[in-house]
């Protein structure tokens, strides 16, 4: 379970800030070198948005562009930032902040409250929850447990947004917000909770960032030494920035434009929270000048599951549709994605586990592993399902790791044993590091065998053995690596809660799945009611949920099982149906994506600026604004079907069509793209994909004007390779004769 791209555990650190770059896709080297001005990014699922990013800064660092300490990357929870603080590490770039909103605004609201109120910063409180009830009996409002959970939500909601108490009714109404209890009595509430914590002198996770924009707004000097501090900034999942988190973002740049964000519109889950992509996609507008970067090809999943998530969007509507990124994988093919329907969820949840089961007895470890749910009721049925057939599971959303108390005492162990071994009989007989870390946790509990069924006890192993598997993995990528120095590692991945792999099946909700990826995934319950969700009326709230779906779809590498009960319960009425995404997409259903919604957008660099190579301090000239064009849907030049697949669009036909593509040029291509790539270096399909090869040899351009036209080829190929590709067409020349660049 990684986010973002599969990497080895421990990757050599590139020797120089041009190895940095080794390895990217030429999208990717474009966001890694575009080094100052505003830059945007457009990522879509699996094609390494994180990986991008981090090798920008990386190379910004190495190349003694960027001062590490004048950089701050902020993204939205702990474990995205610890993953992000993990790969600069291993890329060489010390010393870069990376934290999430809430946490970069505490720091520096600790640091400055006593210069700019005075005294000692109020406590923060974890849960609201509780004055949110003191506030309901002042009030005397009753609240059942669920009103009291989503008036806190509202609560939350407003403070985002930056909504005051006397102006929640009209704000609530215009946002189309279906409020739990009468407006008015939210209002109320919303108003006595704030004078209670003014009363108690705490403050929550909202006036965090609420205070800190205070005070840089107020305090010119203030804003001026965090400016002078921080000259970078890059935003991940800029697409669930709220109004407050871009308000302080705004007060961290000031009037300068060096800013990164990186998102993707069809991934936006959380507008519940004040979460909105209108940031994402008004970027543009807001920097004319900014340079915008495309990443459309999938290194995560197979082409079947692509397809299948294409498929999805592009039924969607909205104005995040109309933006929707169309991935093309660069996987080998796989399976299909598996479709089951059953009578209820207990026997869906019995089917799943006995799928799973098979699946470990026939090699697939249980970590690469996930079912995925609606809602988090729906957990405890897939546990005992997969408790029933033995196969160990964890729950996403439970303690962070490095805070467990079994990982705690194991890690006092260990340092223990770093310092004093020598005189530990245990390691009297261990030969290398894996067998002395296996002997020091044999104390905590560890076993070669994991105990039978489930529950605490099988939890606390698992934490051990995740040690166990991690001290086997550094021995072997660093040769001669000593217990003291497994120590330290484990230090640097608490520090950045860049925890290792657990072995066991990951039970997730759609939304806590989002940043992570599995080799098999069982998407269950997408019946009506659950998937839409039966609250989900308006048309912005069922495009949510699609797109929910959509962040379901491609956390899956692999293999993609789906499936729907008919009943909630066994011998219940059958009155469920599977849900309308699917509707077209899976097998014998009606309906479909053709034709009914937007194109989605290809990968690509679009420039607000004439390009420079003057340096950072160059005057740059503004270009025209990109035009919109109508596209409309591209059909099979053989049979006429509206064509959704981006293989199938850049060959203009079905794949079962047939094919009239010239196999004697299609050779003659390959071999000069072979030659192309082993001059530059770089993997065969950075120079042409196959797609795009097989879509030239079928046409056989005449010119230019032809060539250009081929989806895949576009006016920066065109310029580099145009030549070679149409002497090569014409048959002007071979592939043994030297090309030119």
């Amino acid at each position: 379970m990684t986010a973002a791209t599969h990497s080895p555990l421990f990757p050599r650190v590139p020797d120089s800030a041009d190895a940095v770059l080794d390895g990217l896709d030429p999208e990717q080297r474009e966001v890694a070198t575009a080094l100052h001005g505003p830059v945007c990014v457009l990522a879509g699922a699996g094609t390494g948005k994180t990986r991008a990013i981090t090798h920008r800064i990386a190379y910004g660092v190495r190349a003694g562009v960027l001062q590490p300490s004048s950089v701050l990357a902020v993204t939205f929870t702990n474990r995205a930032a610890g993953e992000m603080r993990g790969r600069l590490r291993q890329l060489g770039a010390h010393g870069v902040q990376a934290r999430t909103f809430h946490s970069a605004a505490l720091r520096q609201l600790q640091f400055f409250w006593p210069k700019a109120i005075g005294g000692t910063l109020p406590r923060l409180v974890d849960r609201k929850v509780q004055i949110v009830a003191d506030a309901a009996a002042a009030c005397r409002i009753r609240l059942d447990r669920n009103e009291l959970r989503d008036v806190t939500a509202e609560i939350e909601w407003s403070k985002v947004t930056q909504t005051v108490p006397a102006d929640y009714a009209l704000a609530a109404a215009k946002a189309g917000r279906e409020a739990p209890r009468d407006p008015a009595e939210i209002a109320q509430l919303y108003s006595v909770y704030e004078d209670l914590k003014r009363a108690r002198s705490v403050i929550d996770f909202e006036d965090v960032l609420l205070l800190t924009v205070a005070v840089l707004q107020d305090r010119r000097d203030i804003a001026d030494q965090v400016r002078s501090q921080y000259q970078h900034f890059v935003v991940d999942e800029y697409q669930d920035v709220s109004p407050l988190q871009q308000r302080l973002l705004e007060l961290w740049l000031g009037e300068r434009d060096n800013l990164c964000v990186v998102g993707d519109a069809s991934q936006t889950i959380y507008s519940f929270t004040g979460a909105t992509p209108d940031h994402l996609l008004d970027f543009r507008a807001r920097h004319p000048g900014a340079t915008l970067v495309k990443l459309v090809r999938d290194y995560r999943s197979t082409p079947q599951v692509v397809h299948l998530a294409n498929g999805l969007l592009a039924q969607a509507r909205g104005r995040a549709a109309d933006h929707r990124l169309e991935l093309v994988s660069q996987r080998p093919a796989g399976p299909e994605p598996g479709y089951a329907e059953y009578a209820d969820e207990p026997a869906e949840a019995e089917g799943a586990a006995r799928r799973i089961r098979d699946l470990v007895a026939s090699g697939v470890p249980a970590s690469e592993i996930a079912i995925l749910f609606r809602t988090n009721s729906q957990s405890e049925t897939y546990e005992q399902a997969l408790a029933d057939v033995g196969v160990p599971y964890q729950v996403r959303g439970a303690e962070r790791f490095f805070d467990r108390p079994e990982v705690r005492k194991a890690g006092v162990a260990l340092r223990g044993a770093a310092r004093f071994g020598g005189n530990d009989a245990l390691l009297d007989d261990a030969v290398d590091l894996p067998s002395q870390v296996r002997a020091v946790l044999s104390g905590e509990g560890w076993t070669s065998h994991p105990p039978a069924g489930s529950g605490a006890a099988r939890e606390r192993w698992e934490s051990l053995a995740a040690l166990v598997n991690l001290a086997q993995d550094f021995a072997a990528a660093r040769s001669g690596a000593t217990l003291s120095d497994l120590v330290a590692e484990l230090d640097e991945r608490a520090n950045a809660q860049h925890a290792p792999t657990v072995q066991g099946v990951t039970l997730a909700s759609l939304h806590s799945a989002k940043g992570l990826e599995w080799d098999v995934v069982f998407l269950v319950g997408v019946a009506e009611g659950m998937m839409p969700i039966s609250y989900a009326r308006t048309d912005e709230q069922i495009e949510e949920e699609r797109r929910l779906l959509y962040v379901g779809v491609t956390r899956a590498r692999e293999r993609l099982h789906v499936s729907w009960a008919l009943s909630r319960s066994p011998g219940g009425r059958p009155n469920r149906r599977p849900s309308r995404f699917l509707d077209g997409l899976r097998p014998g259903s009606a309906g479909g994506p053709a034709g009914r919604g937007p194109v989605g957008t290809s990968g690509g660099v679009e420039r607000g600026f004439a390009a420079s190579t003057a340096g950072a301090g160059a005057v740059r000239a503004p270009a025209a604004g990109p035009r919109r064009t109508q596209r409309t849907p591209a059909r099979c030049r053989v049979c006429g079907r509206t064509l959704t697949d981006a293989g199938e669009m850049k060959l203009m036909r079905c794949d079962d069509c047939p094919s009239d593509m010239d196999e004697g040029l299609y050779e003659r291509l390959r071999e000069w793209r072979a030659e192309q790539a082993r001059r530059s270096g770089q993997p065969a399909f950075c120079v042409f994909t196959d797609r795009t090869l097989m879509a030239i040899a079928e046409a056989a351009p005449d010119d230019e004007r032809e060539l250009v036209r081929i989806p895949g080829v576009g006016m920066r190929k065109l310029r580099r390779h145009g030549a070679d590709v149409l002497a090569i067409c014409a048959g002007r020349r071979g592939a043994d004769e030297d090309a030119s660049d």
